[in-house]
């Protein structure tokens, strides 16, 4: 019997149960009646890992997400070497996120994401053994308590609030020496004050009352 063994992938043959040789790709010729195949794919690989529990150095709780790749570099390793391969590198995962993330303080890691990632050295020597290679490690989602996620709104808005007021307090204090300005101009100049009386009087629609005490 024949079998067909693609460019991704490589097949582990066992006759009577004993691992014989290692299929590369291509076509080969084998016993269908003694011996089995086990087809192992070699292309890059995603490993989700969903929301974990973790608690920062400083006691609070978060929520964070991860995403793993990964590649098989051992067929036969990542056979042999364990009932569940993909558990024990999703277990290594959990262990590195929460050793680093117990390790810095809630403010360190949201300044910081990439605090939130574990280590990659620590998570292959996990896995050694299991004929997988780990490649890259990402922090996708960070969430955090109600509780936090409205404490920070509110530092936010505070914030902004105090930015608003800082701008006000200026426009207001630039006001004020502008009309400090003009009142010294006036009382230097007063017959700036007789001449912007006659500016006004000019613009349609102005009325003007005298009082006959004054001289304009």
């Amino acid at each position: 019997m024949y079998t067909t063994v693609m460019a991704w992938q490589r097949t582990l043959l066992h006759r009577d149960g004993t691992l014989e040789r290692v299929l590369e790709p291509g076509r080969h010729r084998y016993d269908a009646k003694r011996c089995t195949l086990i087809v192992v794919d070699m292309r890059p690989r995603l490993l989700n890992v969903s929301g974990q529990e973790l608690l920062t150095h400083d006691g609070l709780s978060l929520r964070v997400s991860y995403a793993l790749n990964w590649q098989v570099t051992d067929p036969e390793e990542f056979t042999t070497g364990a009932q569940y391969p993909d558990s024990v590198l999703y277990a290594a995962v959990q262990d590195a996120a929460r050793r680093s993330v117990a390790s810095h303080s809630l403010d360190e890691l949201v300044a910081d994401r990439t605090l939130l990632v574990g280590d990659l050295a620590e998570i292959g020597m996990a896995v050694t053994g299991l004929g997988m290679r780990v490649d890259a490690l990402n922090a996708r989602d960070l969430m955090l308590p109600g509780e936090l996620r409205r404490a920070a709104l509110e530092t936010v808005l505070a914030k902004e609030r105090g930015r608003a007021e800082i701008e006000r307090a200026r426009a207001e204090a630039a006001a004020l020496r502008s009309l400090a300005n003009t009142a010294r101009l006036l009382e230097e100049h007063p017959a700036l004050l007789r001449l912007r009386t006659l500016q006004v009087a000019t613009t349609p629609g102005t009325q003007v009352i005298l009082d006959p005490r004054e001289r304009i």
